[in-house]
């Protein structure tokens, strides 16, 4: 029995050393960008005092003005979103594809100053962003190859820990203390186990959260479990009869209506808000809902007609948060648990606590296996 215990876990260790070998760097490279990326938007709130504005005794600008006064400062560029919160400066972003661009416009709702024009290529946190999603690489071959990674990183966690088991109580008091007191290998052995060990229990989330977004066979597979045999329905565009366009003509802009029309539902909101610009004639317009900034998955995503101004029902997962099943709501969750906000503040230090261990993983694991590989060339002289 014994000898049976000890080949699977010779198997087990063989699969953890060449999977730990082959993702050794990406993970150190991920562990790293993922903790720059855990506080970005604290970093954020202070750094840049143009995401703010006094809160005055006066209703905001209808987004269509605001839209006209951010389109001269990005001139040929088209508007993706005009966003609200009480206490915060509203965000015109310019996104697109093809040619890519984006840009974010920083206003003031109150009085439609303009407080910053943002290249957001530019951007610090966007670079990082990049780097994290795709490696810098076109996202075709960065994402797939990150996301491959990742899954090689999820295998690692589960090999990692039935390598951590104890054989029985006595070697179990050596598994959850560092002995800083030691020579350097077994301080370093010991960094890469009992951190490991302790920090596997939140990166098992993160590695699997990142899955979900990485490869849409895992997300799939997540969601027919999660909904019990359902099928994950895509996100498909929304779109207007654009047969009624001459019915909207001489009227106030859409935009204005129904973001009047959602504020006036909603009196002492305080959350945000935010109206997408229809691209073309063909568009719906969706306007987001979130009572909590701090996290997405809150959010009603609504949709309507640009010319009769009536809600469009949508069945895939982003629509309204009162229709979401359970397994639309864990697919909603996904980011925020990604990056720790599902749990406030206190997540996000375990989030940026566990990236750290993770990008140290890859080194301690290798400076283990270097030193044993070192003792067995000795031994053989």
């Amino acid at each position: 029995m014994n000898k049976k215990k000890n080949r699977f876990k010779y198997w087990i260790g063989q699969i953890h050393l060449w999977l730990g070998l082959t993702s050794g760097l990406f993970v150190c490279f991920l562990g790293i960008t993922g903790c720059i990326l855990a506080f970005e938007r604290e970093i954020e709130n202070v750094t840049q005092p143009y995401r703010f504005v006094e809160i005055q005794n006066k209703p905001f600008i209808e987004p269509s003005k605001l839209k006209l006064i951010a389109d001269k400062t990005v001139p040929g560029k088209h508007a993706h979103s005009v966003s609200y919160e009480k206490g915060a400066s509203t965000r015109v972003v310019y996104f697109a594809e093809n040619p890519e661009y984006y840009w974010i416009v920083f206003l003031n709702p109150y009085t439609g100053e303009v407080l910053k024009v943002k290249n957001m290529d530019d951007d610090f946190f966007r670079i990082m962003i990049m780097g994290h999603y795709y490696l810098w690489l076109p996202p075709n071959i960065g994402q797939p190859l990150l996301a491959s990674a990742t899954l090689m990183f999820f295998f690692l966690l589960i090999s990692g820990l039935i390598l951590w088991w104890p054989k029985n109580k006595a070697a179990s008091a050596k598994r959850f203390t560092i002995k800083w007191n030691a020579k350097w290998k077994r301080v370093n052995y010991d960094l890469h186990n009992v951190f490991g060990f302790y920090m596997t229990w939140i990166l098992i989330f993160i590695a699997f959260t990142g899955l979900v977004m990485g490869f849409q066979w895992f997300a799939k597979s997540s969601y027919w479990i999660a909904s019990g045999g359902k099928t994950l329905n895509q996100f498909e565009e929304s779109f207007s009869d654009s047969t009624l366009v001459n019915s909207a003509i001489g009227r106030k802009p859409a935009i204005d209506i129904l973001w009047a029309r959602t504020l006036g539902n909603m009196p002492g909101y305080t959350g945000g808000l935010e109206v997408h610009v229809p691209e073309n004639k063909k568009s719906a317009i969706e306007i987001a809902i979130n009572p909590d900034t701090d996290t997405y998955w809150q959010a009603d995503f609504l949709y309507y007609d640009q010319y009769t101004l009536k809600e469009i029902e949508v069945k895939h997962v982003y629509g309204k948060l009162a229709n979401a099943s359970f397994a639309d709501k864990m697919m909603r969750m996904n980011y925020d648990i990604h990056i720790g906000a599902i749990a406030g503040l206190p997540g996000k230090i375990m989030a940026f606590a566990a990236s750290l261990v993770a990008a140290s993983l890859p080194i301690t694991g290798f400076l283990i296996w270097r030193g044993r590989k070192k003792k067995s060339k000795k031994s053989l002289t």
